[in-house]
């Protein structure tokens, strides 16, 4: 239960944070500002929205980095679960060649005879 809220948390947030990012304006952007552009104008006041989006985003970065230690945890408690049951480890196994066909030894009745004079005689049947 509590690795499903943790999984979903995870992806909220990486949701999030690429919004977020993508929401962003780069650097340059800034320079029209100087001459007037009209971002004193703005929702977030004269500086823009760099200082609370940037803000936001370190927040969102950190849950999700957080979340992601935690997912990191279940998974290695549920190796170290596999490992108690007594799966046995790949590397040890042997792989077995399957045995050819001339490897399995016939019952002499079946084997194929060289010539006519090795094939048994059925009494009855001459």
């Amino acid at each position: 239960m509590l690795e499903t809220v943790v999984i979903v948390v995870h992806l909220l947030m990486a949701l999030a944070v690429i919004g977020l990012v993508l929401i962003q304006q780069g650097k340059g952007a800034d320079a029209g500002a100087s001459f007037g552009a009209g971002a004193s104008n703005t929702v977030f006041g004269s500086q823009g929205s760099a200082t609370f989006l940037s803000r936001i985003t370190g927040i969102l970065a950190a849950v999700f980095f957080i979340t992601s230690l935690g997912l990191a945890y279940f998974a290695k408690d549920k190796a170290d679960m596999l490992d108690q049951v007594g799966l046995p480890d790949p590397a040890v196994l042997e792989v077995q060649k399957p045995a050819a066909v001339e490897d399995v030894p016939l019952p002499e009745a079946t084997k194929p005879a060289a010539n006519e004079a090795d094939v048994p005689v059925v009494p009855g049947q001459e």
